[in-house]
């Protein structure tokens, strides 16, 4: 007696992700290690000398993190109010931060008690930064102005007030120590030199600047606010080059990889995309649990830092090359796999006698109703909840098994209002499917003969049925216009061909007669 064969189910292809070397690197992080701040992480910001320390900006503290470390290595709370973004000089020794009480704060990495206060500011101060030469500070602040001071002698040297909102951003030049840039809530970012008294470059974002960045050879400036992330040709007089809209949410913050080829922006829709640099598309994006106020990557990529409005504190390490040969996935074996797999690679030798055991067939559920020739119970047991959502081939494949048995209109026959309900909300969802129709147009054909004499009778069964009209008639359509397409591009594609004469042999002379051919010439009769 043959065995019963299980009914096979048919493999469709499945369009995966695309797999690209952007793909593969910003995916070689470990699992995120999470850490729970006083209160939301403003700004994040890597030391440029090693270890490459990181500092942390939340609430009224400023953190100071190791590369590796879950607990700060040093922590500075003298802030009567909100802190504000915490900046390591160059030199890694010293750090300044703004605070929501208007003063400005110089702090050294060492030490615990600020080392210098600048008062000048009237409101909050959002923006710091050093200049390249060491010795001065940019702040910008609430009150619209940016202003100028010296570290030695704690003075005032420049104050600019051309903003006319809230400065929440600003950069200096690592190349030139008078050059820096603002960028304000009135939509305009504004290049200082400080020789000057007044700004020597303003460029119009469109929406309230919530960062700016300048690339190493800043020749380029990046500006994010809103949604859009623009980037401007300062060489050319600060001219528009491209403008992103990627994010769904206001764009929050900015950063560039070690290289200087991958741009990363992050956003209150709780993304981080990185761009390519050259062309500006996103090749890879990172997911977080909420909105994304800070950004930070290590100096070679070797950590990305985030900082969320929830006051969490996101790390991912980038994993050693040891852990990158390690097959994703792969589950650490208990000790007791081994019993298992105890023989299962023994190979027989040539005089050894062997016993085979006979496997045990596993059958589905459809599959056993089948064996017993219950084709409307194998039907009904196809059509389940998930197995028709989730896995519509499944159904499809025991459809096509009993059309081939030749069984399919009784296992469609006889069902009730609820049943047939349920069929044919399948058909209404898959049957224009490239996939399926072949299979489930021969099962609507029958459905509607078997059904046709009962029609009138359910108005859930009638409904049913219109929606399954208007969608053969839509799809219909579909197939008529995109033949009319496939009219137009054969007629486009014969007319682009070159025109080749194709010279006919016999047709040389205006007579029709060839070369070789005399008009007088007769055939000659030989007798025989």
């Amino acid at each position: 007696m043959a065995s019963f064969k299980p009914t096979k189910i048919q493999v469709y292809p499945k369009l995966g992700e695309k797999i690209t070397q952007d793909t593969l690197y910003w995916k070689n992080y470990k699992a995120p290690v999470l850490i729970k701040e006083f209160g939301a992480v403003t700004n994040i910001d890597f030391s440029p000398v090693a270890p490459h320390h990181y500092a942390v900006t939340a609430f009224t503290r400023i953190h100071i993190y190791g590369p590796f470390s879950q607990e700060p290595v040093k922590t500075f709370t003298r802030f009567k109010d909100t802190a504000y973004c915490g900046r390591f000089r160059s030199d890694g020794q010293l750090l300044v931060a703004g605070c929501e009480d208007s003063a400005v704060r110089l702090f050294d990495v060492g030490g615990k008690v600020a080392l210098r206060m600048f008062k000048g500011h009237t409101k909050a101060v959002h923006v710091t930064d050093f200049t390249s030469d060491r010795y001065q500070i940019v702040t910008g602040s609430d009150d619209s102005t940016c202003r100028l001071w010296d570290i030695p002698n704690s003075v005032e040297l420049t104050s600019y007030q051309e903003h006319t909102d809230y400065i929440r951003c600003g950069t200096t030049s690592k190349l030139n120590r008078d050059l820096f840039i603002t960028g304000s809530y009135d939509h305009t970012l504004k290049l200082f030199d400080a020789r000057v008294d007044k700004s020597v470059m303003t460029m119009d974002h469109g929406q309230p600047v919530e960062s700016v960045l300048l690339y190493p050879s800043e020749g380029l400036l990046v500006s994010a606010g809103g949604r859009y992330v623009k980037v401007w040709d300062l060489l050319k007089g600060g001219q528009p080059l491209v403008s992103l809209k990627n994010h769904h949410k206001t764009v929050t913050c900015l950063c560039l990889s070690s290289n200087g080829e991958r741009l990363l922006s992050a956003s209150l829709d709780r993304h981080v995309k990185v761009y390519n640099t050259t062309n500006y598309k996103v090749v890879h994006n990172f997911d977080y649990a909420a909105s994304i106020l800070s950004l930070g990557l290590a100096p070679d990529d070797e950590s990305i830092v985030v900082g969320m409005a929830n006051g969490v504190l996101s790390i991912k390490h980038r994993k050693s090359p040891e852990e990158s040969k390690e097959i994703s996935g792969q589950q650490k074996r208990r000790p007791t796999y081994r019993v298992f797999v105890k023989g299962k690679n023994y190979v027989p030798k040539q005089d050894d006698y062997l016993v085979s055991k006979p496997v045990k067939q596993h059958l589905a559920k459809y599959d056993k109703q089948l064996k017993k020739f219950n084709v409307s119970k194998a039907l009904d047991t196809a059509l389940e909840s998930w197995t028709r959502f989730r896995k519509p081939e499944i159904t499809v494949a025991v459809i096509k098994e009993l059309d081939r048995r030749g069984t399919l209109k009784n296992a469609l026959a006889g069902r009730d209002e609820q049943t047939l309900s349920q069929l044919l909300n399948f058909l209404t969802g898959n049957l224009v499917d490239p996939r399926f129709a072949p299979v489930l147009v021969t099962a609507t054909e029958m459905i509607l003969d078997i059904y046709r004499p009962v029609i009138g009778q359910s108005p859930v069964v009638d409904r049913q049925l219109l929606r399954l009209q208007e969608l053969l008639e839509r799809e219909i359509d579909y197939q008529q216009d995109l033949l009319e397409v496939l009219g137009m591009l054969d007629t486009m594609f014969t007319s682009s061909l070159p025109r080749k004469e194709v010279p006919c042999p016999g047709i040389g002379r205006p007579n029709g007669l060839a070369q070789g051919d005399s008009t007088g010439s007769a055939p000659q009769l030989q007798a025989t």
